[in-house]
């Protein structure tokens, strides 16, 4: 309880000074101390064995943050087909308008108001939830670990390779050039209401600093309905809607804040369907073909004695 304490009053600390731990290396440098704080009796060489297992996973994720700076390879982005395709499929509901004009228009006033908190609070934990949950399983079981580190790598390299091969802008870059109506880039308002106006300083230092044309697909909503996925077996029924409620909420926060179109966020579940069921394949594919390679009888344990003959069958008197 104390090194929680003083974990939490540090955490606190660190996120009023310098903001909320939204790069990859400082969230785990956070999460790291949690788990020391956490298992603050267990040997340092435990501790040091996550730094050793997760040091890949941290500087994979920096690789993937910086590349996506490169990948519109200074060609025009897609912005016109995914507008179209939000009015088709919404435009009868939002009198031919995007969603996130829609919303927009109804929702959005200078004053920030309780919806706005919260969408910052749920954009924001994007940058941490597929992390702590992470690092949840590396203290509690390594290889379902393994196991979600196969498919969080999956849906990253699949979404970083369609953002080289369909460059794809979000509301706001669109409303910028002029092809919608104004949009405002609203993510990290909401920490205003309570006065934190640093607690955003990294995300948005982030936001200046990344690719504008990464839209498509939405990871933000496919970690969030990855992690809930990956768990949901594992939980009680009545929690499903709970859980279910996470990825909804991201997409509501997306969609509303100008980051992302409903077709971005509904390629993004897609993505999410075609890990699991290429990482499972995959998985299915090794494991049989290691049993294939190993000797026969190798992993047999002694032969079982021989049942005893049955006597011969007595035909029957009348």
């Amino acid at each position: 309880m104390v090194a929680m304490t003083v974990w939490g009053v540090a955490f606190v600390a660190g996120w009023l000074g310098i903001g909320l731990p939204t790069d990859p290396a400082y969230a785990f440098l956070w999460i790291w101390a949690a788990t020391i704080a956490w298992n603050s009796s267990r040997p340092w060489r435990s501790h040091l064995r996550f730094a050793r297992d997760w040091v890949p996973v941290v500087l994979l994720l920096a690789v993937y943050n910086l590349s996506r700076g490169f990948a519109d390879n200074g060609a025009t982005p897609h912005a016109y087909e995914l507008i179209v395709a939000d009015r088709v499929m919404f435009g009868w509901a939002t009198g031919g308008e995007v969603p996130t004009v829609w919303l927009q228009q109804h929702l959005y006033r200078l004053e920030v108001h309780w919806w706005d908190v919260l969408v910052s609070w749920v954009y924001f934990s994007h940058f941490v939830v597929a992390l702590a949950a992470a690092a949840v399983l590396w203290l509690r079981d390594r290889g379902r670990w393994a196991a979600f580190m196969r498919r969080w790598g999956f849906l990253c390299a699949t979404g970083l390779v369609t953002y080289f091969l369909y460059p794809a802008a979000p509301p706001w870059w669109a409303a910028q050039n002029g092809l919608l109506e104004e949009v405002a880039r609203i993510s990290t308002r909401g920490w205003k209401a309570f006065g934190m106006h640093g607690a955003g300083n990294l995300l948005n230092a982030g936001q200046i600093a990344s690719n504008p044309v990464a839209a498509m697909p939405s990871l933000h909503t496919a970690f969030a309905l990855f992690v809930v996925l990956f768990f949901i077996r594992q939980t009680r029924r009545r929690w499903w809607p709970l859980l279910l409620a996470y990825p909804l909420a991201m997409t509501f926060t997306l969609v509303y804040s100008g980051e992302h179109y409903v077709i971005d966020v509904l390629v993004g579940w897609a993505y999410v369907g075609m890990t699991f069921l290429a990482v499972g394949l995959a998985e299915r594919w090794w494991a049989a073909r290691r049993a294939r390679r190993q000797p026969a009888g190798s992993d047999a344990g002694p032969a079982d004695p021989p049942a005893p003959a049955e006597p011969p069958a007595v035909p029957a008197t009348r």
